[in-house]
């Protein structure tokens, strides 16, 4: 395991305090210096609490909805645009406790989003990361569509969104 480096050792903790990442109840424990992994915890407790006496399944979601996008920027030095196509969440059981999860990219991976970047413009695919709960269970998964395009591609869908909507505006 590599260690943090003062870049996301001081995101670690500015996510932490960031009202909209502290209200979801997740606490960001590390974030590897290359970007390539980051591990969440999140707790039951006043602000995760649902009505029936569990982790509020929203929580569990937004805890970790961040991640996937915040690595891949930092891994790609922002060559690249990287968006949240889709998200989905499948519960298993019940979190209660305190649940952990990993959002992790390995090199043969982060290499074949580059290689299917840079030969079709842009690249889709889902990543899925499991909650964990303190008995090794797994208490639910969330799957994110992720959007990786090269900055031309990108640049150059826009161009065309923009000349057709100037074209429909001129019909109208």
């Amino acid at each position: 395991m590599q260690g943090e480096s003062f870049k996301t050792w001081f995101f670690r903790h500015g996510m932490n305090l960031y009202p909209m990442f502290f209200c979801t109840g997740g606490k960001v424990l590390y974030i590897q210096k290359d970007w390539k992994c980051a591990r969440v915890q999140l707790k039951f407790g006043l602000r995760t609490r649902n009505y029936v006496g569990t982790i509020f399944g929203g929580s569990q979601f937004s805890a970790v909805d961040p991640f996937h996008i915040v690595l891949l920027i930092n891994i790609f030095k922002k060559k690249y645009v990287v968006w949240d196509k889709a998200a989905e969440i499948k519960f298993k059981k019940p979190g209660r406790g305190k649940l952990r999860t990993e959002v992790r990219y390995e090199d043969e991976e982060i290499k074949y989003i580059q290689q299917q970047a840079e030969e079709h413009g842009r690249y889709e695919f889902v990543k899925t990361v499991e909650w964990i709960d303190e008995e090794g269970d797994v208490v639910s998964t969330v799957s994110k569509t992720i959007y990786v395009a090269t900055k031309e591609y990108f640049r150059q869908r826009q161009k065309e969104k923009s000349e057709r909507k100037s074209v429909s505006d001129q019909n109208s």
